[in-house]
């Protein structure tokens, strides 16, 4: 330093915290304190960026998960490997079925392959060459007869389902998916709760194409990625990069200068054509093709890829994939390989910090808590959690001997959308009074009524905004 020739500019700043360092790492030497301050040039800035901090930790995924008990990580099991909590589960589970059935409504059968396999079928796809180092290897190449690893992607092993019969042009799109539980290894100060993580889950699918259909089916893919992110409410969080090949580092790549130009600009013309904004980034395509990818930022600004779209028409040759054509000639086809929803992981970390674990209702692990008002009340209770239960709605009874108040504060505490107190007049009339986290106060409905509008907002995936408080029902 210094790294300011003068501090004339600073008007405002804060110190944030301290912490103690050995001078020059050295623990035989003295112990220094380390200050963390930040500085801005007004007020207002640095009361605008404080306030940011502050709505940051509040939405974190990494504290905040952990505290809804969606996910936790213990040291003796691993950097990386987090366990999902059965909150998490449930939510996890919620999207799996959503994606699952929706990829079925857009023509694609479902696979499940081998989470391993001998490094023969790595070498074929070129990933041995390119990407060995980011996976996990079981065995030694000098002196194992077969060396195994663990599966970063699935796509080698989709290819043999595609292979395991012969293909005519007729059979084209051959459209395949599944949930792949995949493997990569991480350095481990990369880290970071949900985000990057060591083994992960992926909505992952490739699409076998004839050339002529590529730009149909890039759409498609394209859409239903759109269609996701709209649903989940998170369609304004995103940004789209053209991520493209470096020429200037060629020998990391399948394909020639012609390859790569091709199928990039077939790549551009999507988006342009989609009609949204993207930039273009050298040295970001995977190594066999250039790749649509959706970003998005956490909430400390920190930008990820959540969903990606990669042409590639170079890998069916190795695999030796083909179709016959309507000449009876064996025909190269492309692939799409692709993502609906990305890594669960990853987007359930997302879904975590965009709505501060206030999660739509169809996603919440715990979607109503029948609170009786006192103990006679119980079986009326059970029986409205019963009947609920019936209607696959995700319900609990609050039967603790605590004051009603303190029991609606817990509740609300817990982000649960939807409380039904019930007491003698509610059990007189077959009526709940609801409360819930988007209006306050809704008033006393007959169950029936409820059921009906809970289970018409879980089936239409409905985003309820939530009121400020000032303007709730009390």
């Amino acid at each position: 330093g210094p790294h300011l020739m003068s501090t004339k500019g600073i008007k405002a700043f804060k110190l944030l915290s301290s912490s103690g360092a050995y001078w020059r790492g050295d623990e035989n030497k003295h112990m220094l304190t380390r200050i963390y301050g930040t500085a801005y040039a007004t007020k207002d800035e640095l009361k605008e960026h404080l306030e940011q901090m502050e709505e940051a930790k509040r939405r974190d995924h990494n504290k905040l998960g952990r505290e809804m008990k969606i996910f936790t990580t213990v040291d003796v099991i691993g950097q990386g490997l987090p366990l999902i909590m059965p909150n998490g589960v449930i939510i996890m589970q919620e999207l799996q079925r959503w994606i699952e059935d929706e990829e079925t409504k857009r023509g694609y059968i479902r696979t499940k392959t081998p989470l391993m396999a001998k490094s023969d079928l790595y070498k074929i796809s070129g990933h041995w060459d390119h990407y060995k180092e980011g996976m996990f290897v079981l065995g030694d190449e000098e002196k194992d007869k077969e060396v195994f690893a663990l599966r970063p992607m699935t796509c080698p092993f989709q290819y043999y389902v595609y292979k395991n019969t012969q293909k005519s042009y007729r059979d084209l799109p051959y459209r395949m998916s599944e949930t792949s539980t995949l493997f990569r290894s991480e350095d481990s100060g990369e880290m970071h709760g949900l985000t990057r993580v060591r083994q992960f889950t992926i909505s992952e699918g490739h699409n076998v194409i004839r050339p002529d259909q590529c730009e149909e089916e890039l759409k498609a893919c394209f859409n239903l990625n759109r269609y996701v992110l709209k649903v989940l409410g998170l369609e304004n969080d995103v940004t789209y990069r053209l991520s493209k090949w470096d020429p200037k580092n060629t020998e990391k790549y399948l394909g020639d200068d012609e390859y790569w130009n091709s199928t990039q600009e077939v790549l551009r013309n999507i988006l342009i054509e989609e009609n949204v904004p993207f930039v273009e980034a050298d040295g970001e395509a995977a190594f066999y093709g250039p790749k649509i990818d959706i970003q998005a930022k956490n909430v400390y600004g920190k930008e990820d890829t959540m969903v990606t779209i990669q042409l590639d028409c170079a890998i069916a040759e190795n695999f030796d994939l083909y179709y016959i054509d309507q000449n009876g000639d064996k025909i190269r086809p492309y692939i799409i390989h692709r993502t609906s929803l990305g890594c669960y992981e990853r987007t359930l970390a997302w879904l975590i910090e965009h709505y501060a674990g206030k999660f739509p209702t169809w996603l919440c692990p715990e979607q109503v808590r029948v609170l009786p008002i006192s103990e006679k009340y119980a079986d009326y209770a059970k029986k409205v959690a019963d009947e609920l239960k019936r209607n696959d709605v995700d319900v609990t009874v609050d039967n603790r001997a605590e004051k009603i108040g303190y029991k609606i504060r817990e509740a609300r505490m817990d982000k649960l959308p939807y409380m039904l107190v019930v007491g003698a007049d509610e059990e007189a009339d077959g009526t709940v009074s609801v409360r819930s986290r988007f209006e306050g106060n809704e008033g006393v409905k007959p169950l029936s009524d409820f059921i009906d509008q809970i289970c018409k907002e879980i089936r239409t995936k409905e985003i309820r905004v939530e009121l400020p408080e000032e303007e709730k029902h009390r």
